[in-house]
């Protein structure tokens, strides 16, 4: 069996059901695969590219990690952050903190994938999403270049998907919902951030749509 091991912030992780329906996308990328991969969910809640590193989080991601299996790495939501223990500067400190996830998969054998951070859903007065991650996309993009690694612009993907859909629509894919829907949610909740169990399929799919574009190995892993 092949791994794609997955690290990453909230948008990524794998919840429980005390957290339900909140869910992450690689909860529910095995969905887009072939039965002979098998998908590890390391991603943490909060966490940055430095702080995910600086707290031993990867040591287990690997551990596992052989020749053959794939990384996919998503970062940037935390990394904004001001707070020193996870803010990253996206032209020096936050590239460093990527090379480092990859340089571990290239030891390993592995294949990184760089995966730039969900777009927010947050539309504005004109129908379009606020840039809410600045630099930081652009930066992985860049580095995906310096180091001829595959990308998935994911902010792209997800922006266009908001747009085409519209604000109303597309809260269904968000922790968006009135108060009393879920008995574990006592507030209204009016999340443009985390992604209900509709949206991490939905947005696993953008994800195994800029696989399929790659190509090559990318594409063979899907079903």
């Amino acid at each position: 069996m092949k791994k794609v091991i997955w690290v990453g912030d909230s948008t990524v992780a794998f919840n429980g059901a005390g957290t339900y329906p909140q869910t992450g996308i690689g909860q529910e990328f095995d969905r887009y695969l072939k039965r002979e991969y098998v998908v590890f969910d390391f991603a943490k809640n909060g966490a940055s590219s430095k702080s995910f590193y600086d707290a031993g989080r990867f040591e287990p991601a690997k551990e596992i990690m052989e020749e053959g299996d794939f990384l996919f790495i998503q970062f940037g939501h935390n990394d904004e952050k001001p707070q020193e223990d996870r803010h990253t500067d996206p032209d020096t400190t936050y590239q460093e903190y990527l090379m480092r996830y990859i340089s571990a998969a290239r030891e390993k054998g592995a294949v990184p994938v760089l995966i730039t951070p969900l777009s927010r859903r947050l539309f504005q007065e004109d129908g379009t999403i606020q840039n809410s991650h600045g630099a930081y996309p652009a930066a992985v993009k860049a580095l995906a270049e310096r180091e001829h690694l595959a990308v998935i612009d994911l902010t792209e993907k997800s922006r266009v998907l908001y747009e085409a859909t519209g604000d109303l629509a597309s809260r269904k894919w968000f922790m968006y919902f009135p108060v009393g829907t879920y008995e574990n949610y006592t507030k209204e909740m009016t999340d443009n951030t985390h992604l209900h169990y509709e949206g991490a399929v939905k947005m696993a799919g953008l994800v195994a749509e800029g696989l399929r574009e790659l190509g090559g190995i990318y594409a063979d892993m899907l079903v």
